[in-house]
């Protein structure tokens, strides 16, 4: 009984740390497979030696559309020095209609240059390390450097809300690309 016990104390305790060390930055991206239009797939880790930021919305709100719409002129500025914005489109919390089919239109619409594509929720929460009973702030900003290291978060427990700020993101864009990787 004791050894039991034991066993779920370390259970337990493993699982904290590895919720807890998901909201902490920095630390390694985990991978994620983002799905575009016309049915490929698109890695996480092939746009390493890149500036990322990954940007996590919902296709129906207007507070994710102008951060795509910011996100797509800062793409302007630096792709040529190796910035690379991703959307990640997912679904709303208990809606049931898969809004991945809006994709290629929002992208149209908004003349976004960058790739944007679907992921389900679950793959989202499970990129973000986030638990069911979280708050889900959106747009969610992930910013990874050239090595693939998430060094910035705009939501969970150690957001940073000035990402949503296009000079403040220009300037952690600017740094990061001068590092190199």
């Amino acid at each position: 009984m004791r050894k039991l016990l034991a066993l779920a104390t370390v259970a337990i305790a493993t699982a904290s740390a590895l919720v807890w060390s998901a909201a902490l930055v920095p630390r390694q991206s985990p991978e994620l497979a983002i799905a575009v239009p016309g049915g490929s797939t698109t890695e996480l880790s092939s746009l390493r030696g890149k500036v990322v930021v990954l940007e996590f919305l919902f296709v129906k709100s207007q507070h994710c559309l102008r951060v795509a719409t910011m996100l797509n002129e800062l793409h302007g500025e630096a792709a040529l020095q190796g910035f690379q914005p991703v959307g990640v489109v997912f679904d709303p919390p208990n809606d049931t209609n898969s809004h991945g089919e809006l994709v290629p239109a929002m992208v149209d619409y908004f003349k976004l240059t960058y790739p944007v594509g679907y992921a389900s929720k679950d793959v989202v929460d499970a990129y973000l390390g986030r638990s069911s009973n979280e708050t889900l702030n959106i747009p969610q900003l992930v910013v990874i450097d050239r090595a693939g290291t998430i060094r910035a978060v705009s939501g969970g427990r150690r957001a940073d809300l000035t990402l949503e700020d296009a000079a403040a993101l220009r300037r952690l864009i600017a740094s990061l690309l001068k590092e190199g990787g």
